[in-house]
């Protein structure tokens, strides 16, 4: 994508209605006379009372405990300066949609028009009421250290200024692993540095923490080194001022075991990193263009671990690996500050999540699972793991540091809170994304015409998800690709199949004929088949591995699209029947629901197989199934054929997977209320909420996964094929072109998944 297009797009992205990336949305209901007298006047009155008792309550009865402030004055916004504080709105609603997609914390974006740092702090610190935690956002430097230090001493509510200590906390973990890959100490390397802003500082003072000998640093900053002759310092530059003549950033790096830059590009230079120690680390953060580009550190020395701001390289050393999360711990427990034992917590629990991922992500990230070493320092930004780590990680430090006013009794439960919030996310998709990026697969579209197609696969070819292929009239395709304002290019971004004048029809309708042709097909019923029906060129396409996936149904019938990839690929071997599970993921969670689109009245035999293979595939999400078979019975208070198919369920997948979690049957509610599950039946088999719905038939679990869908404002996830022995999923009518997304890279890592299996055989 050219940077002018690229430009328009976030342009657009911001325009679109409403403006911007936020609102603010009631949490309450507000729908009678008694809703409205509870909400205010009179009932919200016995809530000020009990505030007004004891402050400490006010994060049971208002917002305030999930709710921060993300602050500027708009004098160092990103890598734009002092371009003030209306301007730096974009950046700070961006700040808090970050906060409440990966963390729940709901955010204020507030941007001040005020340069002096006393007012400011006078400004903010009276706004403490109203928050749980303040967030400092581009203030630039020396001012965000006078800021933060003096609010810090005010403020009775943690104070966290991210461009300082976020950084420093992804640098602190990178440090740890790259000592541990080098076998070198911390507290005997020698550490070269430039560019002691506000984050060059936080970062050093963080390895400092972590063991780094203060006389082992060498500082570099505009005005050259860092030295004990200089009366240019602020305090926190001068604490790092060492009695040396080197005056050069040459000189300063040679011999360094760690090069850290947090400054200009392009100035560390070859000959430099040349003269660095043996296995040098070299961490040019500088944005977009670092100081020196890893290709070319590589070139002069092989041995180096190198680690960047960019995402297109290892090792990206990005903030949001972490504040999200240190915000959301302190919050839980009512953390009066975010100290040094806070951050240190954090710093290990991301290093440690590293070292642990291979064994830890399996199913989610398949045979490409990334392995601890040179080019895998850190965790991948935006790791959904991270979430519950570095939460419970950070809790934990507060409580044992005696700055949590709430502390938590049961970090189990805790825990197991934190992962059902990973479900109301997008990120349930991230290991399947990244998987798909890893070993790109062709993925055919059989109604490649369409609008929600076409939005999907420009989304697709801008993150790399998969190599598309479209089937359709080329004029067709063009006029729309153009009507749409899309910036995809046949022959660069997509195969085309053009559906009236492709060379190898003869040799499709052949092969279809041959595999048909004892099912009543004859030639002529081949041939027109072939020419009217997208769905089974896009399975011929497969069957002969012109394509690794295919994806249908976005015209048509659900049926009928079935019926024709049936025609061609037999089931899985062992398995009796097809069906399909779809997703819903909405405020609440991430829930599945079977079979929505295929048997219409299964056997006990064919639901328990399909329970099976739905709870395989939740494990590609990360998500350790927990099955409520739902009937309108409880435990066997109706004794009709229905009841009883669900009971039969149970007692074959206890069975053929003993260890899979799971119980029924059970009404709705009480699969959705554990307190009242156990109370029906104290000895239930199922614990905590179920996150995968088994239905005794298709109109149960389609009436019931639409009405969720539509009454929760949910977005749908699937349908998801199982059963047949090839990537073959088919849509529906409704399909959003993000679900189209999520489907193609559900349906390559499918083609993955069946690859692997068939090298294993062989």
């Amino acid at each position: 994508m050219s940077n002018d297009d690229f430009k328009q797009a976030a342009l657009d992205y911001h325009r679109l209605a409403p403006s911007g990336k936020i609102k603010v949305s009631a949490t309450k209901p507000m729908l009678t006379q008694r809703d409205l007298a509870l909400a205010y006047s009179p009932g919200v009155a016995y809530a000020c009372e009990e505030i007004a008792a004891d402050a400490n309550t006010a994060s049971d009865y208002t917002a305030r405990g999930n709710l921060v402030a993300v602050i500027s004055n708009g004098t160092a916004v990103l890598g734009l300066g002092d371009i003030g504080p209306l301007a730096s709105k974009p950046v700070m609603e961006g700040k808090g949609v970050l906060f409440q997609k990966f963390a729940g914390i709901d955010v204020f974006d507030i941007e001040i028009d005020e340069k002096d740092p006393d007012k400011l702090v006078d400004i903010i610190a009276s706004l403490e009421p109203t928050f749980g935690g303040i967030n400092l956002e581009d203030i630039k430097a020396p001012e965000c250290f006078i800021v933060e230090r003096k609010l810090r001493e005010r403020l009775k509510i943690p104070v966290f200024h991210d461009d300082q200590h976020g950084t420093a906390i992804i640098v602190g973990a990178a440090v740890l692993n790259a000592m541990e890959i080098t076998g070198k100490k911390i507290e005997e390397v020698v550490l070269a540095t430039t560019g002691m802003g506000a984050a060059g500082v936080s970062c050093v003072n963080m390895l400092v923490s972590l063991g780094l000998r203060p006389e082992n640093i060498l500082a570099f900053d505009r005005d050259g080194v860092i030295h004990t002759g200089r009366t240019d310092l602020g305090p926190e530059k001068a604490q790092y001022a060492r009695d040396t003549d080197k005056r050069t950033l040459a000189e300063i790096v040679a011999g360094a075991d760690i090069f850290l830059g947090l400054s200009a590009p392009g100035i560390l230079t070859p000959e430099m990193v040349a003269t660095m120690a043996p296995n040098p680390v070299i961490f040019a953060l500088a944005n977009p263009t670092p100081e020196i580009m890893p290709e070319v550190a590589r070139a002069a020395r092989p041995d180096a671990i190198i680690g960047t701001g960019r995402s297109d390289y290892p090792n990206q050393i990005n903030n949001v690996l972490c504040f999200p999360y240190l915000f959301r711990g302190a919050l839980d427990v009512g953390a009066t500050t975010i100290n040094e034992e806070m951050k240190v917590a954090c710093v290990r629990a991301i290093a440690s999540l590293a070292r642990r991922e291979a064994s830890d992500l399996g199913a989610a990230y398949g045979g490409e699972t990334p392995s601890f070493g040179p080019d895998y320092l850190i965790p991948r930004p935006l790791d959904p793991r991270l979430h519950v780590d570095l939460t419970v990680a950070v809790a934990q430090a507060a409580m044992d540091s005696g700055v949590a006013t709430r502390p938590i009794a049961d970090m189990i439960a805790y825990r197991e809170k934190l992962s059902q919030f990973l479900r109301r996310t997008g990120l349930v998709m991230k290991p399947v994304y990244d998987r798909a990026r890893d070993d790109r697969q062709r993925v055919v579209y059989a109604e490649g015409e369409e609008e929600q197609v076409l939005r999907a696969v420009q989304i697709v070819v801008d993150e790399g998800l998969a190599t598309p292929i479209l089937i359709g009239r080329p004029e067709v395709i063009d006029l729309r690709i153009r009507k749409l304002g899309l910036r995809l290019q046949a022959g660069r971004d997509f195969e085309l199949t053009n559906i009236n004048d492709d060379p190898r029809f003869n040799e499709y309708w052949q092969q279809y004929h041959a595999l048909t042709e004892r099912r009543g097909v004859t030639p002529d019923s081949a041939k027109n088949l072939l020419r009217s029906r997208p769905a089974l060129i896009a399975a011929l396409m497969v069957q002969r591995g012109e394509a690794d996936a295919m994806l249908c149904g976005i015209v048509g019938r659900f049926h009928k699209k079935l019926g024709y990839i049936r025609s061609v690929f037999p089931l899985d071997p062992g398995v009796q029947s097809t069906s399909a599970m779809t997703g819903v993921v909405n405020d609440r969670g991430l829930w599945f629901f079977l079979d929505t689109h295929v048997q219409y009245d299964p056997t006990p035999e064919q639901l328990a197989e399909s329970t099976l293979q739905a709870s395989y595939r939740l494990k590609l999400f990360g998500i350790e199934p927990k099955v409520a078979l739902l009937s309108h019975s409880n435990f066997g208070s109706h004794d009709d054929a229905s009841a009883r198919k669900m009971r039969r369920v149970r007692e074959i997948l206890a069975q053929r997977a003993p260890k899979l979690e799971v119980d029924g049957e059970m009404m709705g509610d009480t699969a959705w209320d554990e307190v009242l599950r156990k109370r029906i039946f104290p000895n239930t088999t199922l614990s905590g909420r179920p996150n995968l719905f088994v239905l005794p038939n298709l109109d149960a679990a389609n009436i019931t996964y639409n009405m969720i869908r539509v009454m929760t404002d949910g977005a749908a996830l699937g349908p998801i094929l199982m059963g047949m022995s090839a990537p073959a999923h088919v849509m529906t009518p409704t399909a959003t072109p993000r679900r189209v997304v999520n489907m193609t890279a559900i349906a390559a890592v499918d083609a993955q998944i069946r690859k692997a299996q068939r090298v294993e055989q062989d």
